[in-house]
C-alpha cells in the first residue's frame, strides 16, 4: 500500500521528459529520435512530443539533419540591490520585500549596503560593474552622488533603477513625493481645525535635503497642505529642519526647537520618513511635550504603527508606501526592462494613508 501511495505523487509523462532530457545532457552529442526511442524505451510518440517540447522552450537544438542536441541554458539572472542602510526599518523592509520577490521570479539577488554613505554608495555601484550584474536597483539617499553612480552603470551598459530618488540614467521606482507630503499636511491642518480651533503656532518639516528636491517635496508637499487650510498663518510659521532621516538626530531638532519655544502648545510636524517622526515624539515625551505636538511621518514602519496607535501619542498618521508591493513591482520592472520593453519613465507606487488612534476622524 505505501509503494502505490508513493507512486501516486510522480507524473509519468514528467519523468520520461526528464530521462530524455537527462540522456541527451549525459552523451554530449546530436542523437537521433531513433536512438533516443531505443535507449530510453520510451514510445516513439512520446518521444517526438516530448523533443518538440523541449526545443520549443530552448532545452534543446534540432539540427538539419533532424538530430537532437541539448542546450545549455542561459545563466541566472543577477540583480544587483544597492539597500539604503541596513539599520534603517525601511530599507530593511524593501530588502525583505525584494529577496522574496526573486526567489519566486528565479532571479539571484547581490546585496550591498550603502550604509547612508555617499562614498560607500559610489563603491558599491563599481562592485556592481566589476562583477556584470544584469540590472541594478539602487537605494541612494545621496543625491549629490546619483549622476555619478548613474555614469557609471550607464557606462557599462547595466540597466538602473533608482528607489525613491531619481539618478540619470535610471528608471524611478517609488512614491509620488508630492502627493504624499500632501495627504500628510492634510492630516495635520485637520488635527490643528479639530483640536486648536483652526490655529498652530508652528509648522515644523523634518526634512531630508540631502536625497534631492523630488524627497524634499514631501515637505513642500505638506507645507502647501497646511497653508490651503490654514491661510492665516504666517510665512514664518514654517520651519525646515534636515533631519536626515534620522531618529536620534531628528529628536535632538526637535528637542532644541520646543526648548526655545517653551510656551508654544500647537506645534506640528511633517517628517520625511517615520524614522524622523518617531524622534520627533521621543523629543516630546522625554520633554512632556506630547501634548503639544502633532506628527505626520511617511513609510508606516512597524515601530510607527505601534507608536501611533498608542492612547495620547502625538504621532497621528503614517503614509504607506506599501512596501510589500516594492518586490514583485521591481522585479517586474526589471525584468521588462531586460527584455527592452519600454516602461514609463517614471513609475509610481499606491500609497495609502494610515490614521492613528489619535488622529482626527480616526
Amino acid at each position: 500500500m505505501a509503494k502505490s501511495t508513493k507512486r501516486l505523487y510522480l507524473i509519468p509523462v514528467l519523468s520520461k521528459a526528464l530521462d530524455i532530457l537527462e540522456l541527451l545532457q549525459s552523451e554530449g552529442q546530436p542523437m537521433s529520435l531513433e536512438q533516443i526511442h531505443r535507449s530510453t524505451r520510451v514510445s516513439k510518440t512520446t518521444v517526438y512530443r516530448v523533443l518538440k517540447t523541449l526545443v520549443h522552450r530552448g532545452y534543446l537544438a534540432q539540427a538539419p539533419d533532424g538530430s537532437y542536441r541539448h542546450v545549455a541554458r542561459p545563466k541566472k539572472l543577477r540583480f544587483g540591490f544597492a539597500g539604503q542602510s541596513a539599520d534603517m526599518p525601511f530599507s530593511q523592509e524593501v530588502s525583505r520585500s525584494l529577496h522574496d520577490a526573486a526567489s519566486a521570479a528565479g532571479v539571484d539577488i547581490v546585496e550591498l549596503d550603502n550604509r547612508y554613505d555617499a562614498a560607500t554608495a559610489v563603491g558599491n555601484a563599481e562592485q556592481f560593474v566589476q562583477q556584470r550584474v544584469d540590472l541594478v536597483i539602487e537605494f541612494n539617499v545621496e543625491q549629490q552622488v546619483a549622476p555619478v553612480i548613474g555614469d557609471k552603470i550607464a557606462a557599462a551598459g547595466i540597466p538602473l533603477i533608482a528607489i525613491d530618488i531619481p539618478h540619470p540614467n535610471a528608471t524611478y521606482f517609488g512614491v509620488d513625493n508630492y502627493r504624499v507630503g500632501a495627504e500628510a499636511g492634510e492630516v495635520l491642518a485637520a488635527h490643528a481645525q479639530a483640536n486648536w480651533g483652526g490655529q498652530a503656532d508652528w509648522v515644523l518639516g523634518l526634512d531630508l535635503p540631502e536625497a534631492g528636491l523630488l524627497v524634499q517635496s514631501r515637505v513642500s508637499g505638506a507645507f502647501d497642505a497646511v497653508r490651503s487650510a490654514l491661510p492665516d498663518l504666517p510665512v514664518e510659521s514654517y520651519v525646515r529642519m534636515d533631519g536626515r532621516g534620522l531618529r536620534d538626530r531628528s529628536a535632538k531638532l526637535v528637542g532644541d526647537f520646543l526648548q526655545r519655544h517653551p510656551k508654544d502648545k500647537r506645534i506640528l510636524i511633517a517628517a520625511a520618513t517615520d524614522t524622523s517622526a518617531l524622534g520627533a515624539v521621543d523629543a516630546a515625551r522625554q520633554l512632556r511635550r506630547h501634548r503639544h505636538v502633532a506628527v505626520v511621518g511617511q513609510d508606516c514602519i512597524e515601530d510607527a504603527l505601534k507608536e501611533m496607535n498608542q492612547a495620547g501619542s502625538p504621532l497621528i498618521a503614517s503614509v504607506s508606501h506599501e512596501v510589500g508591493s516594492y518586490g514583485p513591482s521591481l522585479m517586474q520592472l526589471g525584468l521588462a526592462l531586460l527584455k527592452g520593453q519600454t516602461v514609463p519613465p517614471y513609475n509610481y507606487v499606491v500609497h495609502r494613508l494610515v490614521r492613528g488612534a489619535n488622529a482626527a476622524g480616526a
